[in-house]
């Protein structure tokens, strides 16, 4: 008997847009022999049941349930495909736990921790991850640039602490440039990162658990087109990048990137597919861990199917396996 599994995506943040996307393309590539597969989009404006013919209804949010041909239709799963809150920041997780539902992707607390950069940063450090020199700014307590200035040395990037995508984000390469930027970031969030750039390569890669066995997938190295001082939206989503997959890199390299990548794996308590943004310093010898994303996009641009073809997969078994996998 087939499965009911519930495609979330959608979402309260300027991230929906990229959720959407992802969503496409993981219905196009479920199992639909082995699940019913019901696209489920959480908007502002309510949550709602969208019908291939586009028609849509309303969830329950008491049990999660949508309207069916007599009885409701419950879910066996949920597939989390929704980028920012509350899709990625632990709430729908702990909705989901509390009317013990299986959901793919990482728990409440491991998804509220990663959101936040800074918390990240902080718990990665404390477990021997090397991580770039920052500080957290809040809304309700203003600092000077110039303290943050004597604190963290040019250049830096100032980003909101649990948004993605780079939305909000600066690269600041001038002291007269870093007020601005910090009131772009707070446009975006309450809490501000500010931190000391790495230089060096920047890797990211995709991390997954199978059978109780972190895997990693190949790396992708990514450049940004020399019009983009990073990689920010357009970098990453309207082909303002380049992205080499697999990267090429020596071996002694690649083997530190994927053993800090399976590290963080392991601190963070991780499950389904991450994936782990680096940069390797090649003064340290060392990849720094830059965040963590715990819903990596799925989009046709995204990085994550890049690495599972390069891997030799395909998206339809690369699915099966997370869905799968969060029934433990």
């Amino acid at each position: 008997m087939k499965k009911n599994i519930a495609l979330v995506t959608g979402g309260y943040s300027g991230e929906a847009v990229i959720s959407y996307k992802s969503a496409t393309t993981i219905q196009n590539n479920l199992d639909k022999e082995k699940y019913n597969v019901f696209k489920i989009d959480i908007t502002p404006k309510g949550w709602f049941y969208e019908g291939e013919d586009g028609a849509r209804s309303a969830v329950d949010k008491n049990d999660f349930t949508i309207p069916g041909s007599g009885e409701r239709i419950a879910f066996n799963a949920v597939l989390i495909a929704l980028h920012g809150t509350p899709g990625e920041d632990g709430k729908l997780q702990g909705y989901f736990d509390m009317l013990n539902i299986p959901y793919t992707g990482c728990d409440a607390a491991t998804s509220a921790i990663t959101m936040n950069k800074s918390y990240t940063t902080g718990v990665a450090g404390k477990s021997g991850i090397h991580v770039a020199k920052s500080v957290l700014l809040f809304d309700h307590s203003p600092v000077p640039a110039e303290e943050l200035l004597q604190k963290l040395t040019l250049p830096l990037f100032v980003k909101p602490n649990s948004g993605g995508s780079s939305i909000g984000m600066s690269k600041v390469l001038k002291p007269e440039d870093l007020k601005p930027a910090i009131e772009k970031a707070f446009k975006e969030d309450r809490q501000v990162l500010v931190e000391e750039m790495i230089a060096g390569r920047e890797f990211t890669i995709g991390v997954y658990k199978s059978r109780g066995e972190i895997i990693t997938l190949p790396m992708t190295e990514v450049m940004a087109d020399a019009s983009k001082e990073f990689f920010d939206f357009e970098a990453k989503y309207e082909g303002k990048s380049t992205e080499v997959t697999p990267a090429k890199v020596d071996e002694a390299i690649a083997d530190k990137v994927r053993a800090a990548a399976k590290k963080v794996y392991a601190v963070f308590n991780c499950r389904g597919v991450i994936r782990i943004d680096f940069i390797y310093n090649e003064a340290a010898g060392e990849p720094f861990m830059l965040e963590v994303n715990t819903i990596p996009g799925q989009s046709a641009a995204s990085i994550i199917p890049q690495q599972v073809a390069a891997a030799g997969g395909n998206l339809k078994d690369f699915y099966t396996l997370l869905v799968e996998e969060c029934f433990g």
